[in-house]
C-alpha cells in the first residue's frame, strides 16, 4: 500500500501520537524460491556401489578430525545420490555444508534437486546475483538460518560456523581458481577451513585432476570409487568422425555428414541433442587476401572476433571488450578481398537453420546468457523439451543430466590440445569426456559423435574410451618425467606496464633480483627458473606484461621469497607486480 504525499516525517508524528504503530519485520529475497516449493524427503536409495562409497564417506566425517576423499564415478555413476545421503547426515548431526559447483549454469539443475528436500534451509550464493540478493543469503548463513550453502567458488568463503563437510563437485574445473586478486583455489580453500572446523572436505568427479588423483593414490586423500553408471545404463559409444575426409568429399561446414544425419534421427525419435563448440560468435578471424592483413585489437595482442547482428555485425575482442564495426576494406592497404575465416556458435547455429529449418535450435553461450538468471530459464525451457538442440559452449558441456538427450556433438574437439600449457592434454580429456557423458543417461542409451582433425590422437581415443585410468598413467608418468605439478608447484610472475620499455626495465630488475637471492638466502633449495620473455598475451587492454615461471616447492621459506619481491616492486610506479601461486595456465 503507498501513499502518495506522506512523507517519512508525517508516519512519525502520527506514531509518537499513538494513531499509528509501526511494525518492523525482514524480508529476505530470495530468487529461487520456487524451487523449495515442492518437497521430496523420502529415503534415498542406494544401489551396492553407492552404499558402499557412502559407508566410506560416512566413516571419514565421523572421525571428527579433518579428512579428504576423493569421490571418483563415472559420467552417470549417480554421485549426486550418495552425496545427499552424505548431506542428510551431516545435518542430521546439527552442522552445516557448502556445496560447490563449477559453473553458474550448473546452479538451478544442483538448486532443484537440493531444495526439494532441505526447502528454505538452502542459501545460494554466485555473480549473477544481485548484491542485494548476495548479502540476504550471507546474513542468513550467518544467523545459524542455512544449513546448506550452495553455490560457485565465492561461497567457499560462506560464513557457515558449525561446519560438517564441503562438498566439491566437478573438483577439476579450472572455474574453482581465481586468477583475480585475491588469487585463491577454492579447494585450498576448502582444505584450511575443513582443517579449522575438523570437518570433510569431500572431492567428486568423473575425471579428478591429476594433482587430486595423485593425492588419492598416495594417500593423502581417500579414494572412494564408482565404475558404473547408476541403472545399468550403459556409457554412450563414441564415434570419431576424420574432418579432413569430409573436407576431400566436398563438405566445407561446421558439421559433418554423420553428425548431421544423427541429429536429423533423433528428433524424429522426439529425442534431444548437445552440440558442443568452445568458440562463440560468428567468424573467429577477419584478414585481408591481398597483404594478409589480420583485424585485431588495438589494446590487446589477439584478432577480433566477427559477431552478426544489426548493421552488418561487430568485431568484438573477447578479452577486454573491445568493439568495432565489421571493416568493408582492409585497414592496411584498403583492399576490398576481406575473408571471414573460422567458426564460432553463431555461425554453427546459422547452418543448422539453413539444413534443418524446422528444428528448434537453442544457442547458449556468453552473447545470449547476459540477463539475470538467462542459465536457469534457458537450461528449463530445454529440460522441458521447448528446443530439440541445445548448441553452446563449455556451460552445456558440464554436471547437466538431460533425459532426453541421446546424441552430444562435439565441434572442433582439439581445439585445445595444442594450447602451450602442460595441462593441455588434461583438459582436453576432461572436456571430451564431460560432454560426451551427457548422452544416454537413460535408459534409451546414447551416441556421442566427435569431429576432429587429428582423430589418431590418444588424448582424444581414450576420452571416446571414458578410459581415465589408461590416460592418467601416462599422463602422470610425463609429468614426474618433466617435473611437473603434483611433483613441484609452479609460481608465476608477471609484470605489467603501460610502456614498453618500462616492462622490459622492470622485467629485467626482477630477474637480476630473483637471482641474486636464490644464489645467497635461498641456495639450498631447489629452484627452476624460466624468463623473462614476453606473456603468451603480450598486450592485454593497453598495457604490456612480461613473465617468469618458477619451479619450486612451496613451503613457508619460499613463500616469504615471493612476499619479499612482492614488497620491493610494490615502490615501482611505472611496473606492477602480480605473482600467482599454481596458475591455471603456464
Amino acid at each position: 500500500m503507498s501513499l502518495d504525499g506522506v512523507s517519512a516525517a508525517n508516519i512519525s508524528a502520527l506514531s509518537d501520537r499513538g494513531v499509528i504503530s509501526e511494525i518492523s519485520y525482514e524480508v529476505f529475497r530470495n530468487p529461487y524460491e520456487k524451487y523449495c516449493k515442492t518437497r521430496d524427503t523420502s529415503p534415498i536409495m542406494l544401489t551396492r556401489a553407492q552404499g558402499a562409497a557412502y559407508s566410506k564417506i560416512e566413516e571419514l566425517y565421523s572421525d571428527a578430525s579433518a579428512r579428504a576423499a576423493l569421490l571418483y564415478g563415472v559420467t552417470g555413476s549417480g554421485k549426486t545420490k550418495v552425496i545427499m545421503k552424505a548431506i542428510d547426515k551431516v545435518i542430521a548431526d546439527g552442522k552445516g555444508v557448502i556445496m560447490l559447483v563449477p559453473e553458474i549454469s550448473l546452479t538451478p539443475q544442483t538448486l532443484s534437486i537440493f531444495c526439494k528436500r532441505y526447502g528454505e534451509r538452502v542459501a545460494v550464493i554466485h555473480s549473477s546475483l544481485s548484491q542485494g540478493e548476495r548479502l540476504d543469503a550471507w546474513r542468513r548463513i550467518r544467523d545459524g538460518e542455512v544449513d546448506l550453502v550452495i553455490g560457485t567458488r565465492s561461497a567457499i568463503f560462506a560464513p557457515m560456523e558449525k561446519l560438517g563437510m564441503i562438498v566439491i563437485d566437478e573438483e577439476h574445473e579450472h572455474t574453482y581458481k581465481s586468477e583475480q586478486d585475491p588469487k585463491y583455489h577454492a579447494r585450498d580453500v576448502a582444505a584450511y577451513r575443513c582443517g579449522v572446523h575438523s570437518a570433510l572436505m569431500l572431492l567428486a568427479s568423473a575425471t579428478p585432476s591429476l594433482e587430486s588423483f595423485y593425492k588419492a593414490e598416495s594417500g593423502k586423500y581417500t579414494l572412494i570409487p564408482l565404475r558404473e553408471r547408476y541403472g545399468g545404463v550403459k556409457l554412450p559409444d563414441a564415434v570419431i568422425v576424420d574432418m579432413r575426409e569430409e573436407m576431400r568429399l566436398g563438405n566445407l561446414t561446421p558439421i559433418s555428414d554423420r553428425l548431421l544425419n544423427s541429429m536429423r534421427e533423433a528428433v524424429e525419435r522426439e529425442e534431444q541433442a548437445i552440440l558442443f563448440l568452445n568458440r562463440r560468435g560468428y567468424n573467429s578471424q577477419v584478414s585481408c587476401k591481398n597483404c594478409g592483413e589480420v583485424i585485431s585489437c588495438p589494446r590487446c595482442s589477439v584478432s577480433l572476433t566477427y559477431h552478426t547482428g544489426a548493421g552488418g555485425g561487430r568485431m568484438l575482442c573477447h578479452i577486454c571488450g573491445y568493439s568495432e564495426p565489421t571493416p568493408r576494406v582492409c585497414p592496411a592497404c584498403a583492399s576490398d578481398n576481406i575473408s571471414f575465416l573460422g567458426f564460432g556458435t553463431q555461425k554453427v547455429e546459422s547452418v543448422l537453420d539453413e539444413c534443418m529449418p524446422d528444428v528448434g535450435v537453442m544457442r547458449m553461450d556468453a552473447d545470449t546468457t547476459t540477463q539475470k538468471l538467462s542459465y536457469d530459464k534457458m537450461l528449463e525451457q530445454f529440460r522441458e523439451g521447448a528446443t530439440d538442440i541445445l548448441l553452446g559452449t563449455q556451460m552445456v558441456a558440464k554436471g547437466h543430466d538431460f533425459p532426453r538427450v541421446t546424441l552430444v556433438g562435439v565441434l572442433l574437439a582439439d581445439s585445445s590440445l595444442y594450447h602451450s600449457d602442460f595441462r593441455a592434454a588434461e583438459r582436453t580429456f576432461s572436456l571430451l569426456t564431460q560432454v560426451i557423458g551427457r548422452a544416454g543417461r537413460a535408459k534409451d542409451g546414447g551416441i556421442a559423435v566427435i569431429q576432429t582433425y587429428s582423430p589418431q590422437n590418444e588424448v582424444i581415443r581414450l576420452a571416446c574410451l571414458q578410459d581415465y585410468d589408461k590416460f592418467y598413467e601416462g599422463e602422470i608418468a610425463i609429468r614426474r618425467e618433466l617435473a611437473y605439478p603434483p611433483f613441484c608447484d609452479m609460481v608465476s610472475l608477471t609484470v605489467t606496464s603501460e610502456s614498453e620499455s618500462e616492462v622490459l626495465r622492470a622485467a629485467t630488475a626482477l630477474s637480476e633480483s630473483l637471482l641474486k637471492r636464490l644464489r645467497t638466502d635461498f641456495a639450498d633449495l631447489p629452484f627452476t627458473v624460466f624468463g623473462p620473455f614476453e606473456a603468451q598475451l603480450y598486450r592485454v587492454n593497453e598495457k604490456y606484461r612480461m613473465k617468469m615461471i618458477v619451479k619450486c616447492r612451496l613451503t613457508a621459506r619460499t613463500r616469504t621469497l615471493f612476499r619479499e619481491l612482492l614488497s620491493e616492486f610494490a615502490l615501482d610506479r611505472k611496473a606492477t607486480l602480480a605473482i600467482d601461486l599454481n596458475p591455471l595456465g603456464v
